[in-house]
């Protein structure tokens, strides 16, 4: 959790705009430049002044250090208070006080009268520190602003970049916070466009102060109150309504075949005569049996899946706006290769594979069906059904009332356990935490089926395919493939903190 908040003033926690722009009309005027238009002069909000004159009225460094003086003529004791908070900016601060948030204003306008705006609107209690420039012309740039606020705010003591959050409305905040290694949030309710925000980068953007609040919340509040046996309850059944419903519907499926054998005993895709000339279920038919069965599944806690899922798609909302790039998706499919193929790889050479007579038999019957009912069948079906139960309903259970890794632990483990031997188990284990990592990196539980799907499609190749196993399958690539997915990861870990 980020407790250290540095707040930009201008934008963000108030509305400047009659007093800025209208000073700025003033100082103009007494350069003869007449701009009765004080839309035309928002771009004054925000960065410092000098910088202002020198880009949008081409005056040299003199010229705009005289503007600054017939600016402030009019500001320090009219244009100061035309002025106004945010709606909603006296609730969030104490809102934000009271769950123990260290604040400061981090403001390019002069300390002195920051001050006097926040005395003025009665919320100066709630701030730390208040560091802005200085009149005599220094530590205008944001850098510089950030780099005081929190040397103030950490009493000098070494800064916890992890635990800082710029927010601000203008790319020079973004810039700022960036240049001092802290997180950037943009508000686009203020002066700064959406646009503006994502060419700086901003780590995260809300849209309104509402957002806001609910953003630097996040993760302070108490996690859902709720019994042992209520958490039980909310895991227990969907696991076991999702078996229950999937066994019921093999057998029923299975029975039918049975009976209708007589008029398929010609179909080689559904059976075949085995030694004794009886008729046995062929590796494709069990396939498609199991597929069936998966999707009954699926469909019984469908319902419980996507009510879930919603609500955890608004608790994310915040936590995404910003779109990831392509190097991160990159990444982590880079991360699901290497795991997939490492660790299948290191599983087999270990011996682990081999000893488990549990395994081998469910590799048997996975890879008795042909390639294309296969994958159809155990790529795609099977993953689907499995990311509804253990991503989509037990792991947004557990995220409710646990901490994220801790619930990313459990649900892993649980996942483990499913699969009923030490082989899928230590693969899948290792697979659900990647898989939640990604849902919680993206926001989007499409990763966790995408990761799935890839995985198993990977294992399902390789084993059909022998020359590619035989290539593949020693020590080094097994190896090397886990460090890339490790520092796929770690990469990652470094772009953006998850946990």
């Amino acid at each position: 959790m980020k407790n250290y908040l540095l707040f930009d003033l201008d934008g963000t926690l108030t509305d400047p705009k009659e007093g800025i722009c209208t000073c700025v009309q003033y100082a103009l005027d007494s350069f003869g430049i007449q701009e009765p238009d004080l839309d035309k002069l928002e771009p004054f909000i925000g960065p410092p002044l000098k910088d202002s004159f020198m880009e949008f009225y081409h005056m040299d460094e003199a010229g705009a250090e005289a503007a600054i003086e017939k600016y402030r003529e009019r500001f320090q004791d009219k244009g100061i208070f035309e002025n106004k908070l945010y709606d909603g900016i006296p609730e969030m601060l104490r809102a934000l006080n009271s769950r123990g948030m260290f604040m400061a204003v981090a403001s390019s306008k002069p300390t002195v009268y920051v001050r006097r705006i926040l005395e003025h609107f009665k919320i100066e209690k709630y701030f730390k520190v208040v560091v802005g420039s200085e009149l005599d012309g220094t530590r205008t740039s944001k850098a510089e602003v950030v780099t005081e606020a929190l040397r103030q705010l950490f009493d000098g003591n070494p800064v916890d970049k992890t635990r800082v959050y710029m927010i601000g409305d203008r790319k020079y905040d973004v810039e700022g916070a960036h240049a001092f290694g802290v997180e950037a949030v943009g508000v686009t309710y203020g002066y700064g466009s959406m646009e503006e925000l994502k060419e700086a980068r901003a780590d995260y953007i809300v849209r309104s102060v509402e957002e806001l609040q609910k953003f630097l919340l996040r993760g302070t509040g108490e996690k859902e109150k709720l019994s042992a046996s209520q958490r039980i309850f909310q895991l227990v059944i969907p696991f076991f309504m999702f078996l229950m419903v999937r066994n019921v519907a093999i057998r029923i499926i299975i029975m039918l075949l049975v009976s209708a054998s007589g008029r398929m005993a010609d179909s080689n895709f559904w059976f075949v005569k085995n030694a004794e000339g009886l008729l046995e279920v062929t590796g494709n038919g069990s396939a498609v049996v199991s597929a069936l069965g998966y999707v009954a599944g699926a469909l019984s806690i469908l319902t419980i899946a996507k009510r879930t899922l919603t609500r955890t798609a608004e608790d994310m909302k915040l936590m995404h706006i910003r779109e990831e790039s392509g190097k991160s998706y990159a990444l982590l499919a880079l991360a699901a290769v290497g795991l997939v193929l490492g660790g299948n790889v290191v599983l087999s050479l270990s011996g682990l594979a081999g000893a488990s007579e549990t395994y081998q038999e469910v590799a048997g019957n996975q890879y008795s069906a042909s390639l294309l009912v296969g994958v159809v069948c155990y790529a795609l079906i099977t993953p689907i059904a499995e990311e509804l139960l253990f991503r989509g309903v037990m792991y947004n259970c557990l995220r409710r009332y646990m901490k994220l890794s801790a619930a990313m632990v459990m649900s892993s483990a649980l996942f483990a356990i499913y699969h009923g031997n030490s082989v899928q188990g230590i693969y899948a284990f290792a697979a659900g935490c990647l898989m939640v990592y990604g849902y919680e990196y993206f926001g989007d539980f499409r990763i966790c089926v995408g990761i799935h799907i890839l995985a198993n499609l990977s294992v399902y190749l390789l084993s059909n395919l022998a020359p590619v196993s035989a290539v593949l399958v020693n020590w080094p690539v097994g190896l090397v493939c886990l460090a890339c997915a490790a520092g796929s990861v770690w990469l990652m870990h470094q772009e953006k903190k998850v946990f």
